[in-house]
């Protein structure tokens, strides 16, 4: 392999994982494909998710994902990736398969899961009312309320028996529902 890296036939993303090097002139692959890879069990989400759907229009540099290990980070030459512990049973909730292009599919948390990801994944965030969480979504996170209305908040509060700042968490479901 170190021949390979030497020659820039491959690239070192991390120990164990490798990439067409600028050699074969191939591009790099999706980050959002990597950030499965670099570290797993993993799902993409938080940010990147919100991103990705077109929920908030800031352009994300840190793939963020969630994971069931010891939260993590890691830069490599295609980004930085971040990884935060989640718990079991919640870590499980809103995952889906979602396919970026030819027949490359990468497992990412659903717009709701990936909301909730967000607030129960930021330190020290807390909603004590529907007012501040209404807020915090459409002033500081700038997600447009139309998307907010179509959110499965059924599916959202299955999840809270789980989920960890569940009282910030259904003061979000709550503040959607009266939209």
């Amino acid at each position: 392999m170190h021949a390979l890296v030497q020659k820039g036939v491959l690239e070192s993303i991390k120990k164990g994982l490798y990439i067409a090097g600028p050699a074969l002139n191939t591009g790099k692959p999706e980050p959002l494909l990597l950030a499965n890879h670099v570290f797993g069990p993993s799902y993409v989400s938080s940010d990147a998710a919100l991103y990705y759907y077109g929920m908030i229009p800031e352009r994300v540099y840190e793939m963020t994902s969630m994971t069931t290990k010891a939260s993590r980070e890691f830069s490599t030459p295609v980004g930085l990736f971040s990884y935060t512990r989640l718990p079991l049973p919640y870590y499980s909730f809103g995952i889906k398969s979602v396919l970026l292009s030819d027949q490359q599919f990468i497992m990412m948390a659903s717009p709701e899961k990936a909301l909730f990801d967000k607030v129960v994944s930021t330190s020290g965030l807390v909603f004590r009312s529907k007012k501040a969480a209404m807020e915090y979504l459409l002033e500081n996170l700038r997600i447009n309320e139309d998307s907010l209305k179509v959110f499965d908040t059924k599916a959202m509060s299955e999840w809270l028996p789980d989920a960890p700042k569940k009282n910030s968490l259904l003061r979000i479901i709550n503040m959607i529902n009266d939209l």
